[in-house]
């Protein structure tokens, strides 16, 4: 116990100092403090406080009891998710309609920067970007009304485009088949454009230097944005991967939730919608906890994964 003591005692000093110097920095520097107060704010009421009733998923949870009272059931809830038909099927879609938006809607992002970049005229470029930037920032509630408007049978331009040429008309939106399709598609119309503002500012940090050197060597457009563009921006697609990779199983909530139906819950179901089923509808909150803390575990383990990858192949990493 003397031992504790001496050792805590010759640690005070040190203690204090820090104490001391963070005192000093905050009192000359406590406008950028204050600045930052609300962030750290909404940081700890939004994001660490709701991580005390995580808890929930390991108790028989009731309401009236209240977290602190309620009884540990243990790994109980999650047995319980893995014999659930339904919640297989949520994983099953959502990995689905993830890889297929990893795959087909990571890439267009850079595709669109590469093509801004290479525009000469600068007025018909910022009006080219304004444009798809544009649905980016219109809420979820519209694009899903556009959508819907869109595929209607009767009166969407899908389906009198089908017409035109002779086909019958078919209700998309209620065909699982065509589901995972008109989300994946809607979501790359949605966020392409906005996404490859990241993609321009990498390009914008390019060495001048290195164009010009080689259009004196007579390199075409195409060869300097394939050997000397894309190379530049590689570290920058790493990093956007790595975190597009933790968001696998976060798949769009708002837009599913309004534009799926029963008949469509086949393809359509996922992580995020059973969660809401069975939290909000079926008021089975510990359930849904189980579920959600299942699915921020398994984004943690992709991230870490993902760029463990990333540090060995190419030296590129988040941390």
């Amino acid at each position: 116990m003397q031992n504790i003591d001496n050792s805590i005692s010759k640690q005070d000093p040190l203690v204090v100092r820090k104490l001391k110097w963070f005192g000093r920095h905050v009192r000359k520097e406590w406008q950028l403090y204050l600045m930052l107060a609300p962030t750290v704010i909404w940081f700890l009421i939004f994001l660490y406080k709701p991580m005390y009733g995580l808890q929930i998923a390991f108790k028989d949870y009731s309401v009236f009891r209240g977290i602190t009272d309620s009884p540990w059931v243990g790994l109980e809830h999650f047995y319980t998710l893995f014999e659930n038909d339904q919640f297989i099927r949520s994983i099953k879609n959502t990995v689905m309609i993830s890889g297929a938006s990893l795959i087909f809607g990571f890439p267009m992002p850079i595709l669109l920067a590469l093509g801004f970049n290479e525009i000469i005229n600068p007025k018909f470029k910022r009006t080219a970007q304004t444009i798809v930037y544009l649905p980016h920032f219109i809420s979820a509630v519209i694009i899903a009304g556009i959508v819907i408007t869109a595929f209607a049978p009767s009166t969407g331009v899908i389906n009198l485009i089908l017409n035109a040429f002779g086909y019958d008309s078919i209700y998309f939106l209620i065909k699982p088949e065509w589901f995972r399709t008109i989300f994946v598609g809607t979501g790359i119309w949605q966020e392409a454009g906005f996404g490859s503002i990241v993609f321009l500012a990498a390009m914008a940090g390019v060495n001048p230097s290195l164009y010009e050197s080689a259009v004196v060597d007579g390199a075409s457009r195409f060869q300097m944005m394939y050997k000397i563009t894309l190379p530049c921006i590689i570290p920058t697609i790493l990093i956007m991967l790595i975190i597009r990779i933790g968001n696998i199983l976060e798949v769009g909530f708002e837009m599913i939730i309004m534009l799926y139906q029963p008949a469509t819950y086949e393809t359509a179901d996922v992580i995020s919608t059973f969660i809401y089923r069975q939290g909000l509808q079926a008021a089975q909150y510990d359930l849904a906890a189980a579920a959600g803390l299942f699915n921020a575990v398994i984004a943690f383990m992709l991230v870490i994964t993902a760029n463990t990858i990333s540090k060995r192949v190419s030296k590129t990493s988040l941390w």
